[in-house]
């Protein structure tokens, strides 16, 4: 069996403010981390408690001697945390940025122990490649990373670095890029991997001369993914690294159900552009970018082409703008497009390339001959106020109290499906890892595979039980074009499938 720790507080951030201290001693707590400087802070205990409850050095828990990441790296390791900073706003009526990206409560409590684990000699980064059109300095000071960094410069004198892995940030109006603006990226630089025969695109049927990614210019999507090739650029920062504590935050998704540990893989690329994200055309046709063969959808298909050609040769942007802006008017958003529905047979693929090199991958290069991962990957997943709805970039907020934490991605993502009352054999990026043979990320191979410990406040340890008990008390609200596919289907949660 894998083990996912879960531990249980309160669906909120109120009252917690950078640099988040846990606001109280515990027994590890040393003695320059000033536990006891203000307001107790449930996250960090929660976040505590899920890294024990998943048996992260069990059997030194509650002494001064407990190290949850000692059995991962050695002292004077390179530890990343990798949050998930997608974007700086939420544009939901009902969503926040406590929605959109990991709280830096949870990044506090992730550092303190990684600090622990690394040793004087040690060191630690935040890292993070999010969408183009994020402000990383707007995200920087929601999370709090200035004040984090200034926090470890006074009391250890160390440094937190922090680095955005982007190249370039761009200005979007009305869905059209309008600035662009140059980036230094990761200052370690990027490595370029090719799967091969290894990628989760191989023998899939899928043609890369349709495949589309972030940009305009859909010719560094397919040349990196054709005659087979299946290429991606990737952070040399986290690649180097001993130790990556992944910290996604538990949403919806747009093109892949849910996003969770295995999608917030994606921030640790170098060149978004080298992601296939849908398949051009009808699934008739052979693409994935929309069900079906409607007039109105081939029409903007065909149109869309066009507009890509014209905007990479910058022409065409205001009309492009208006045709936006008169599309929007007369449909709607709601409608499918850009492989956004639970058709998209491309994106969960990558998503699994990105974790397969990760996780077969070291400072030594790639290791794809091994027959079990050489890169220790822990994940944390922030769920205390997570996204429902239209995420990952317009999620509504829903409260629910949660840090799951394991060593293993793909049982965590179970464990968090089960919690937003989703079927994990209806999600392919979470099916396909526990199906496939080639580069395993996990021993899971069904759901029968996981057990959770599930901590709640004041008890004194965690309760062990099966995912199948993870039924919520109201399902979340799936992406529309994943309505009505993803739900589960059992008694005590028949809400989630009406």
């Amino acid at each position: 069996m894998v083990r996912v720790g879960l531990a249980r507080t309160s669906p909120d951030y109120s009252g917690l403010s950078a640099p988040f201290g846990p606001g109280r001693s515990y027994p590890e707590s040393p003695a320059w981390l000033g536990a006891e400087e203000g307001p107790v802070n449930h996250v960090y205990s929660a976040t505590r408690l899920a890294l024990a409850a998943a048996g992260l050095d069990a059997e030194r828990f509650g002494t001064e001697a407990w190290n949850p990441l000692r059995a991962l790296v050695e002292p004077g390791a390179r530890i990343v945390l990798k949050p998930n900073f997608i974007r700086h706003w939420n544009p939901a009526q009902d969503g926040t940025l406590a929605s959109l990206i990991t709280h830096g409560a949870v990044i506090r409590a992730m550092a303190d122990f990684a600090w622990l684990a690394a040793g004087a000699e040690g060191s630690v980064v935040i890292a993070e490649a999010p969408q183009h059109d994020c402000d990383w300095d707007e995200v920087a000071s929601y999370v709090g990373l200035d004040t984090l960094v200034r926090y470890y410069g006074e009391r250890i004198g160390r440094e937190l670095e922090v680095v955005d892995l982007r190249r370039e940030a761009v200005r979007y109006a009305d869905g059209v890029v309008v600035e662009r603006e140059t980036l230094p990226g990761d200052p370690a630089g990027y490595r370029r991997v090719d799967l091969g025969a290894r990628s989760a695109f191989e023998g899939s049927g899928l043609d890369p001369r349709r495949f589309r990614g972030a940009d305009y210019d859909s010719t560094p999507t397919t040349d990196h993914h054709l005659g087979g090739r299946h290429e991606y650029l990737l952070s040399e920062t986290v690649l180097s690294s001993d130790l990556v504590v992944n910290l996604p935050k538990l949403k919806t998704h747009k093109k892949t159900g849910v996003t969770l540990a295995l999608k917030n893989l994606v921030g640790i690329n170098g060149d978004k552009n080298l992601l296939p994200h849908h398949c051009v055309g009808s699934v008739d046709a052979g693409g994935d970018e929309f069900p079906g063969a409607g007039r109105a959808d081939r029409l903007r298909s065909r149109a869309t082409e066009v507009a890509r050609s014209m905007l990479q040769r910058g022409l065409g942007t205001r009309l492009v703008r208006w045709v936006r802006r008169a599309e929007t008017a007369t449909r709607g958003v709601d409608f499918i497009r850009s492989g956004n529905w639970h058709g998209n047979r491309t994106t969960w693929r990558m998503c699994l390339d990105l974790n397969r090199i990760l996780y077969y991958s070291d400072r030594d290069g790639a290791h794809f001959e091994a027959s079990a991962p050489v890169h220790p990957v822990l994940s944390v997943l922030d769920a205390v106020i997570a996204g429902e709805g239209e995420g990952p970039l317009a999620p509504t907020d829903r409260g629910l109290g949660v840090v799951l934490a394991s060593v293993d991605p793909v049982a965590l993502d179970v464990a968090a499906v089960r919690l937003m009352g989703f079927d994990a054999s209806r999600i392919p990026k979470v099916a396909e890892a526990m199906a496939t043979e080639g580069l395993r990320l996990s021993d899971v191979r069904s759901s029968d595979d996981v057990e959770v410990a599930e901590w709640f406040p004041g008890s004194a340890a965690a309760q062990v039980v099966a995912p199948v008990s993870l039924v919520p008390e109201r399902c979340f609200v799936a992406h529309p074009g994943w309505r009505g596919h993803v739900e589960l289907d059992v008694q005590g949660a028949s809400s989630c499938a009406e």
